[in-house]
């Protein structure tokens, strides 16, 4: 090392340090100098943190006293409902005090009253005996009989008067028989008209086709009459023409027979071409339309029944009940009817209603084919449902519900009280309207004609007369002279079946205001 060397080195070496001193001077009075402006910041912070802190104190404050505020006032209105309702209360309860008070004093008049009252009768009761006794007395020596003697002759008058309504009795009896005997009658007279056909019973047998004009008359019948001798061939039926407007009558006593004819004229007449070839095709449509409409009428019946498993040709049979009548009831719906009468009093009985629904729908199947074999409607059914493998409860049921044969079984019963409901139910067997208005209002007018009688209803189709009376004029002893009187009249006067029940109605209302 040479001695420049060592001159820079021992120059340098002060330098070096005079720079480095120099250099950390600067560097700590820019440390101190951020130092200090962080300490100002930092006051800055500090002093807005600060000023932010009191202001949301104070908001909170003032929140806090409104909501003070708020719930002071609530509970203020709260304390005044409170103490409204109270008031309310205590207003009830002063007037409930008050009402009863007064009833309690009003208890006490009516208790002196009954008392009163009480007294009187027990004074009253005791002045009739005497009375009574004097009278008695008096009418012993009147009458010239003692008092025994009196009993023993209003017993004898008793049993007069009883022998009386026995006999009136057996009479209602005889008339119930004679009417159901008449029934049987009409029965067997509407079962003759089905299988048989004559002029006496052309109102069951005969079907009548309207005609557009008169003019097609003349093609029904055709040259030399071929037509009608081709359509009554072919259809088995009998066609009247006669001077009737705009009409042709169709008579046969088959009725499925008449309706195959009645649609085959009247797609004749509507189609326009009549001759003995288009006849036969027309003819042949219409038999397989009207036996369509009685499978799907068969079907249609035992699905609203629920009913399973039924015998094709069963199925046909009823479908054959719809053009099927009996006192101008449609055998089908009333077949219908009858089974769902009967389900619902077997179940009302806890007994089967499939057997009950299933023997109400089959009960007139004889009815579909009386015409074509011999016996009872009710033996024909029974045979038929045997023969196509009904069971012996069912075909039993059958027989037995017009009384043919003895009940074997509770269903037998069901059976015939659920036939005797559809065909006695209001409308289902027709009676003229005007003969049923007219009776009761001859009715009602010989009621109202009595003396006393203010107005006079009949209600159950005639079979009871409520007779309102005037209180003023009737009493009690005097309703019960007046309904006798009423039913006496009733049998001289008038023609009724069964029975008439007269009611007498004498009321009393007594109406009172509290102010």
């Amino acid at each position: 090392m040479d001695i420049t060397s060592i001159i820079m080195l021992i120059i340098g070496i002060p330098v070096g340090a005079l720079l480095w001193s120099m250099y950390k001077t600067i560097a700590y009075k820019e440390k101190m100098e951020r130092a200090r402006k962080d300490l100002e910041n930092a006051k800055i912070q500090a002093e807005k943190i600060l000023k932010e802190s009191q202001l949301k104190s104070q908001e909170n404050i003032l929140e806090g006293k409104k909501a003070t505020e708020e719930q002071k006032n609530e509970l203020l209105k709260e304390f005044k409902e409170r103490e409204k309702r109270l008031n309310k209360r205590e207003e009830q309860l002063a007037l409930r005090d008050e009402l009863y008070l007064a009833k309690e004093k009003e208890f006490k008049v009516i208790e002196k009253r009954q008392k009163d009252t009480e007294t009187l009768l027990e004074t009253q009761k005791e002045s009739v005996q005497n009375e009574m006794k004097k009278v008695t007395t008096e009418l012993e020596k009147i009458a010239g009989m003692s008092q025994e003697e009196a009993k023993e002759k209003l017993i004898q008058k008793i049993e007069d008067e009883a022998k009386h309504i026995a006999a009136k009795k057996i009479k209602a009896i005889e008339d119930a028989l004679a009417e159901d005997a008449e029934k049987m009658s009409k029965e067997i007279i509407s079962t003759a008209i089905q299988r048989y056909s004559g002029e006496y019973v052309a109102e069951n047998t005969v079907t009548t086709v309207s005609l557009p004009n008169d003019e097609m008359k003349g093609r029904i019948i055709g040259r030399e009459g071929r037509n009608i001798r081709a359509i009554e061939a072919v259809t088995g039926v009998d066609l009247i023409i006669d001077d009737t407007p705009e009409a042709v009558v169709i008579s046969d006593f088959n009725p499925i027979r008449r309706q195959i004819a009645s649609l085959t004229l009247q797609k004749l007449i509507s189609d326009g071409r009549i001759h003995p070839g288009r006849i036969e095709e027309v003819f042949e449509a219409a038999s397989k339309d009207v036996w369509k409409t009685i499978k799907e009428a068969g079907e249609q019946a035992i699905f609203d029944l629920g009913i399973h498993k039924l015998h094709p040709e069963l199925v046909l049979l009823v479908g054959r009940l719809r053009y099927r009548t009996s006192y101008s009831q449609n055998v089908w719906k009333h077949s219908i009817e009858t089974g769902f009468l009967a389900g619902l009093m077997a179940a009302e009985l806890n007994y089967s209603v499939k057997n009950a629904r299933r023997a109400g729908l089959l009960h007139d199947i004889g009815k579909a084919v009386d015409h074509e074999i011999e016996g009872s409607h009710a033996s024909i059914g029974a045979k038929l449902a045997e023969k196509y493998g009904e069971s012996k409860r069912i075909f039993n049921a059958i027989a037995a519900h017009h009384g043919e044969i003895k009940p074997e079984s509770i269903l037998d019963i069901l059976i015939a009280a659920a036939d005797a409901l559809s065909g006695a139910r209001p409308g289902a067997r027709r009676e003229m309207s005007e003969a049923y208005i007219q009776r009761l209002t001859e009715l009602e007018n010989l009621a109202t004609a009595f003396e006393g009688v203010d107005k006079s209803f009949a209600i159950q189709a005639g079979r009871e007369l409520r007779v309102i009376v005037d209180t003023t004029k009737v009493n009690d002893e005097d309703a019960y002279i007046l309904a006798n009187d009423i039913s006496k009249k009733i049998e001289a006067e008038l023609s009724y079946p069964g029975q008439i029940k007269v009611v007498v109605i004498r009321e009393t209302r007594v109406v009172s205001t509290a102010q």
